[in-house]
């Protein structure tokens, strides 16, 4: 049984995912049992900082047996969310808009872009995958007729504080913002901002520490 606790670091957070995708693998590839000291080596980490991390959860490895990792792949998903399905739409139709539609790994994941939204008149009645891409001014009936629970932002940045408004006015609570921008709402508002420089940035300081 998971246990959530109110307050989990941002650290813990970030790592959630990167546990998800080992033990996933690990699982997918029939491992049955896993000590923290072999997720360690596996992932780059120490295996105390696995057993803390796991117990702000609650724990769930037993002492001399490890993880069953079945089991504990599951709980994973189930702290992070991925036990349900989410309805998405994207805001900005371009390349990057585009490419995300594109991609099927989004719903083997249990989440699904039910449509595209975008200015370009150009682009209007086009369809990625059967998604359609919609006028921008249609957002709010659509949002009314159709629940949503995350909206993406693929805009230029000087649009993105006015389309992540927008998307709080439709009643949009989770905003997945890809403008090379951070967006400010209200404290009740999920916002990630996604900075795709930014790893291309950590990458660059690298090689250069690196040579």
């Amino acid at each position: 049984m998971t246990k959530r606790r109110s307050r989990v670091s941002e650290a813990v957070i970030r790592r959630l995912p990167k546990y998800y995708r080992y033990i996933y693998e690990m699982k997918d590839n029939g491992v049955q049992r896993v000590s923290s000291n072999e997720l360690g080596q596996k992932m780059g980490l120490t295996a105390s900082q696995i057993r803390q991390d796991f117990n702000c959860f609650g724990g769930f490895g037993q002492q001399g047996y490890g993880y069953n990792v079945p089991e504990l792949c599951g709980e994973i998903k189930k702290i992070i969310g991925l036990n349900r399905q989410y309805n998405m739409i994207v805001v900005g139709a371009g390349n990057l808009g585009q490419a995300l539609a594109n991609y099927s790994g989004f719903e083997k994941e249990g989440f699904n872009i039910k449509a595209l939204f975008d200015i370009n008149p150009r682009l209007l009645g086009m369809s990625i995958r059967g998604i359609d891409i919609l006028d921008i001014d249609t957002m709010k009936s659509y949002t009314a007729n159709n629940p949503i629970d995350i909206g993406v932002i693929c805009t230029p940045k000087e649009k993105a504080q006015e389309v992540a408004e927008l998307l709080v006015d439709c009643g949009i609570k989770n905003i997945w913002n890809f403008a090379p921008v951070d967006v400010v709402l209200p404290d009740d508002v999920v916002v990630e901002n996604v900075h795709l420089s930014d790893s291309l940035y950590i990458l660059c300081y690298r090689m250069a520490t690196n040579s």
